[in-house]
């Protein structure tokens, strides 16, 4: 699912035009990655969890050459879903299933 389509089916759901969901959706991807930025933690109940996984540096080989390389500290964006997503999520797709 796009952007577009996603703003579109919550436009269709609350009667706002697709021009302000479109914004409202951009604006909340920017509030998502502006806070990973300035690395803090986003917390949706019942959504998930917007975090940055932090990896120290360490010694690393290039496979194709050999050669060793230094790798800095690395930040790396992560979502970890919630409890009560997984759960919604596994019991609608084994009812299609069955």
């Amino acid at each position: 699912m796009t952007r577009a389509q996603i703003a579109s089916k919550i436009s269709d759901a609350t009667g706002l035009s697709k021009k302000e969901t479109e914004i409202v959706v951009e604006g909340f991807i920017s509030c998502v990655i502006d806070a990973l930025c300035n690395n803090e933690n986003i917390e949706i109940r019942g959504f998930g969890t917007f975090k940055n996984n932090i990896k120290k540096p360490r010694k690393a080989r290039n496979p194709k050459t050999g050669e060793t390389v230094f790798l800095d500290t690395r930040y790396i964006p992560m979502f970890k879903v919630s409890k009560e997503f997984k759960k919604v999520v596994q019991e609608s797709l084994e009812k299609k299933v069955k």
